[in-house]
Order: C-alpha cells, then structure tokens, then sequence
C-alpha cells in the first residue's frame, strides 16, 4: 500500500468543546425541522459528530472560498438529512447564518430541503435522488485523476498541488439503489484511490429496520469491487467513536491504490430518549417535549431554540483560519509548480477560464455535400480531430464505443497502473464506463461538478431511459456534460423495438434545461459540436446529441444550424405556400417531398430544426423569419412520437411521425412500413394545405 501524508492536523484532539459543537449541531437539527413542520432529523442528529469530524478534523477546505481549485470534495449523498451538511457550513464560516438555518425548508432560502448545487455555497452537488450522490463522488475523482493528468502528471503521489480527497457520506438507501453499485465496481476497477465513502450503517430506512430489504454483508461486496474497507465501532454510550472515526479516514485517505469504505455503526436520533433507533425520527419533526428531553441530557436549555453559544462558534470559526492556511500553502505549492512549468501553467489558467485553444475551430471537418454518411460516424470524426487541440475534451461509452464513435484515442484509455490492457493509462484520454449507462450519466455530472474537464459519454438513444433521472439532474444543476445517443430511431433496424427509440426525443425534450440536438446531416454535426463547446462556459447545459446509425445525405454546411432551426432549402417561385419542418435522417424525406412538391408547382420551404431548445432561444423577428405566422400550412417529420411538433404545425398543419412500437427489419422497410417516405410527406402537405385554405 502506498501511502501519502495528507494536508490537515497532525495529533487528534477532541475536546468539551468540540463535544458541545456537535451538540450543537444536533440541536439545531432538532430545532429547524421541529420550526418548519417537516424534514428529517434523525440522520442529521446521528451524523453529527462524523460530519464534524470531516470539517473540522480531516477535510482540506476553505470557507472563505468555497471554490478553490485545491480544496478537497464533500458529497452528502442521502441529501434528504440536508442539515448534516448545512450545520457544518454554518459552524466552520462558510455564507450560511443562523437565520439560514431557522429558515429551513421555506421558499427562497438558502437552505432547502435537499442542498442545491449553484444555491448554496460549500454545496458540491445536486444530490437528489438516493444513490446518484455516490457516483457523483465517483465522477468527482476520476476528473481529479485527469486532471493530474494533464497540469501535473509526473509529480509523486501526493506532492503534486493537484491531489485532493473525495469524501462522501453514503446511506443504507443509497447503497441499495443499483445506480451506486455500479459506479462502485467502475470506481474499484479504477483504483480511485482519493475517493472515500462512509457509510452510514445506522440500520434504519422508511419502514423500519433495514432488515426488511438488505441484509448483505456489505463490506464483503466492496471488497470484492476492490475498495479498502474498514469499521469503525460505536462508543459504549452507543455514539459515534470520534477517535476510532478519525483514525480510520486518516487510514483511508492514506491508501491510494484502492477507494475506501468506512462502515460506521450509527443510532439514529442519538440521544434523544425515545426518538432515537425508531422510522419515525428519520422523517417527521420529533416534537416540542422530545427535544426538550433531548436538550436536557446534552446539557441544554430546554427553553432555548437555535443555541449557538459564543464560544461554540469562535471555535468552530477556527476552521476559517485553517483553510487560510492550507490554502496559503496550496498557493506557495501552486507557485513553485507555474515557475516549474509554465506551459503547463498557462493551459490551466485557460482551462480554467473556460476559454477553448486559439484556432479550435479551424479543425473541424468540413464534409463534402452530396456524400452519405451517418452523422454518428461524422461526430466520431469531429471528436477525433478536435482531440488533439483540446486536451480537456474526453469521455467515452457504456461499451458502444464501436457503435457510438466515442473513442476519441484508440491508443489511450483512462485505466489505473496495473491493469492489463496495452492502451491503459491512468491519464488517458477514453473512458470505458461499461454497461452501466446511469452510473455514467451520474459520474458525469461528477466529472463536471468537478470542473476543469468537459466530458461526453455515450450509448444507445433507446438506453436514455437508463440514464434519465441522471440526465434530469444535469438539467437541474446546468451543467455542461454532452450525452452522445446513437441509433436515434427505426433506422437502427433488425435489433427490433426493444431497441428502436420512439417516445425518447419527445420525453427527453420534456426535461427543463436540456437541449436535446439531431442534426440532418454530417456538416450539421460539426456545427452541433461546435456549438456545445462554445457554450460550455457561456451557456452552460446539458446537451443529448441524437445521431443516426445509417448513412444519411450530406448538405452544404450552414452555421445557422447553431441557432436550432433555419431555411435549408427556400421555396422557389415566390413566398412559400407549405413549410417542411424536419430533424435528423427525415430531413432526407423533406428535401425530396420538397422537390416533388415545387415540380407540382407549390413553392416549398424546407427547415431544419435540428435543436428544438436552441431555436426557442432565438429573437421572435428570427423564429418568425424561418416558420412565417402567414404560412399555415405546415408539416413536421420525425420518426418518433409527434407529441413536440403541435406546437409549430398550428391547426391547419400535419406531423408525420411513429405513435407506434417498431418492428425487426431492415430500416428501408421499417421506414417505408411506417410511412416514412417522401410520398407520404408530399400527401400530408397537400393535406395541410386544403386545411389552411379552410
């Protein structure tokens, strides 16, 4: 076991004072959901001491800057015990207040009833729904890895400015959701070895003790994922062992081979005299004469609510002027490390501003136009020519690489020393997240929470549903992770409805925040990528590219597919009579309907709208520029549910589309079956047409 001397005090001191601390914390707990009528104390009162323990005792923080690149990462991943994390927020000096803590779960405060990233300072990360909080953790210390990589790789473990802990509190119910399994098998396989869970084993869940659903040895499972693990026993009063506790994350951030789990035996609501070990304390407020009683043992006023003594909060502020210290030191390391190597350093300072290399753009493809090529084809060659010039650009797929066009460097695969494979490097470039598409959407979001990297993954369109709830959470935090969905409709063929996406670009549409982008052709794709890197600092979202699997025909490049929808193809003969609208490989079918139809003598224009979110973006006088208010008559192609187009076909106007589960055959069938044809598309606007015309 290798092993480094992390940052932090050296000899474990635990004093009365430190004790009244974390009785404060779990007062305040007590107090704030009892003042708001709901929440969950128990877990907050339980965690107290280990929570503590991490900021005050263990973590490499600054609470004076929250965001300072060297600091350590907290995950709280059961989120639903929010006071966990914002008492210590408070007590260390972070912006948070007492009248913060008293305004808990109430509109507009800054303590809401799960921590907010974005909302919060000293909050990593939108945890949400149970589990995803661990692979966010996962995500955070893969990023960290590469990010060694790339400003510092040669440094010795340890020494470089750039090494830093993931810590994160787990829960039974996180540890039950299978989205945490997998991030921890991938986390093991990758030796993270500055990633660390505690779990919190307090044997409690809504319908009482775990032992109605989980009764695994849990250590035995990471071990077998490859973690370091470790127990910590309670002290005889049945509390936290404060110096068991921090001997064993001591151990734990010491081991860098392997990620780390620490058990930890807790009771919850502890030491509420009837409250404590009961389902009841996890949820609801434990009431007026229970935390009275409550008080009295710890030695409170049971007359008091919020107490915060002011020897209590000098102490605890204390953390203040430690994370100036560490942060002067990491400041004085960072320095020593910019003299070293100053072309390393000046690619940090623009990484770090979210700036893109000077002449990025000039080493996009340009496709010729006439050819057919599929656009998940044309994506991988965009990411392969973009790789060299933008080092930050990585990611990789849920074992679709070869069908994704993912690999953005065959010869370089982010793998830990030891493992087998000829291409593996701890700093590489591809990512192989396996078959564990939700796992790889959460640590994506891990991997952008942590910054200084700008990640895509892929698989499947059809596979989004695996990732949707991470995906909503991308949507939520805005942050800027690019989800690469290949085999975006029927067109994918004889692998049959299991695996054709027919409702998927309509559900995902449906989440606030995510621009979802199926470009027509390969020169829109290089546009669409394009577009995204520009917005990654600028405009930060979560993007879902769609992209076909068969070849599709290439038009002249038009930069305004940056701006979500423009006129490929003008009516010809005076002012259009119908509009064509159209995404991905039914834009195809548009063009020929379009040529059918101006042979028929109806003038026809034809509008790409390759990202529906981008072109709501856009001024009115443009939208109203491509889809004029004058021309009702109008059709919408796309070859999946219709449910986004009633908005832009009005009354008088058609979808074509697929309402329907898909078939197994090959997609020149498929489409034809289906109606996916020009002919079809010519019927519909002559339809749309008489309808307009009344």
């Amino acid at each position: 076991m290798s092993t480094q001397t992390p940052d932090g005090p050296g000899d474990f001191e635990w004093t009365d004072l430190d004790r009244r601390a974390v009785d404060t914390a779990r007062l305040l707990a007590a107090d704030a959901v009892q003042q708001v009528g709901n929440g969950h104390p128990g877990t907050a009162m339980s965690l107290a001491p280990a929570a503590y323990t991490i900021f005050q005792k263990v973590m490499r923080h600054d609470p004076a800057d929250p965001e300072w690149t060297g600091r350590d990462r907290f995950v709280l991943s059961p989120g639903h015990t929010s006071l966990t994390l914002y008492t210590q927020l408070f007590l260390a000096g972070y912006e948070l207040g007492l009248d913060d803590l008293k305004a808990f779960r109430t509109h507009g405060s800054k303590t809401p009833g799960h921590p907010e990233y974005g909302h919060t300072a000293g909050v990593e990360t939108t945890t949400g729904p149970l589990g995803q909080g661990a692979a966010n953790a996962v995500g955070m210390a893969m990023a960290a890895r590469y990010e060694r990589g790339l400003f510092d790789p040669d440094a010795p473990e340890g020494t470089s400015p750039f090494d830093h802990t993931v810590w994160a509190i787990v829960s039974d119910g996180d540890l039950e959701e299978g989205v945490s399994a997998e991030a921890s098998s991938l986390a093991g396989h990758q030796k993270l070895g500055n990633l660390v869970f505690l779990y919190d084993d307090n044997h409690i869940s809504i319908e009482g003790d775990t032992a109605t659903a989980f009764s695994e040895d849990v250590l035995k499972r990471y071990e077998a994922y490859g973690w370091h693990t470790q127990r910590v026993e309670p002290a005889e009063n049945g509390d936290i062992d404060v110096h068991a506790l921090y001997a064993a994350l001591r151990a734990a951030q010491a081991e860098t081979e392997r990620p780390s789990l620490v058990a930890m035996r807790t009771i919850i609501a502890w030491p509420a005299p009837n409250a404590q070990n009961t389902e009841a304390s996890h949820g609801s407020a434990l009431g007026a004469a229970e935390i009275a009683a409550t008080k009295r043992v710890l030695g409170f006023d049971p007359e008091k609510t919020f107490e915060v003594t002011e020897e209590v909060l000098a102490h605890t502020r204390r953390a203040l002027d430690r994370g100036a210290e560490a942060h002067a030191a990491w400041d004085r390391r960072i320095a020593a490390w910019r003299e070293a190597d100053p072309e390393r350093a000046a690619e940090f300072d623009r990484v770090s501003r979210g700036e893109l290399p000077v002449g990025w753009a000039q080493k996009l493809p340009v496709f010729e136009a006439g050819q057919s090529i599929a656009t998940r084809a044309a994506s991988g060659k965009v990411l392969q020519a973009l790789g060299p010039v933008i080092p930050e650009l990585w990611g990789g797929s849920a074992d679709l690489a070869g069908s994704n066009n993912t690999t953005i460097d065959k010869a370089s695969s982010f793998l830990p020393k030891g493992n087998p494979l000829p291409e593996a490097d701890p700093y590489g470039r591809t990512i192989h997240f396996g078959i564990r598409e939700f796992s790889m959407a959460a640590a994506m979001n891990g991997i952008a929470l942590h910054g200084n990297t700008r990640v895509y993954g892929g698989t499947f369109l059809v596979f989004s549903d695996y990732m949707r709830n991470a995906v909503r959470m991308s949507a939520l935090m805005q942050l800027p992770v690019t989800y690469v969905w290949t085999h975006d409709s029927i067109g994918l063929g004889e692998d049959g409805p299991t695996h054709q996406p027919v409702e998927h670009l309509a559900a995902l549409r449906a989440i606030p925040g995510l621009n979802v982008v199926r470009p027509a052709d390969a020169n829109e794709t290089a546009v669409a990528w394009a577009e995204i890197l520009r917005r990654h600092t600028t405009n930060p979202a979560p993007h879902g590219l769609a992209l076909t699997r068969q070849g599709v025909p290439t038009y002249e490049p038009n930069e305004d597919a940056a701006r979500g929808g423009y006129v490929l193809f003008e009516a010809e003969g005076g002012r259009p009579q119908v509009v064509l609208i159209a995404t991905g490989s039914e834009v195809r079918l548009a063009v020929e309907a379009r040529e059918r139809l101006q042979e028929a003598g109806v003038p026809t224009r034809v509008v790409s709208m390759p990202s529906v979110e981008w072109f709501e973006e856009q001024p009115r006088e443009y939208r109203e520029r491509v889809l004029p208010p004058s021309v009702k008559a109008r059709v919408a192609v796309e070859a999946g549910v219709g449910l986004t187009w009633y908005r832009f076909v009005g009354d008088a106007g058609r979808i074509v589309s697929l309402e329907h589960f898909g078939a197994s055959a090959d997609a020149t069938t498929l489409f034809a079956e289906f109606g996916f044809t020009a002919e079809n598309v010519v019927a519909a606007a002559k339809e749309s047409l008489a309808a307009a015309r009344g």
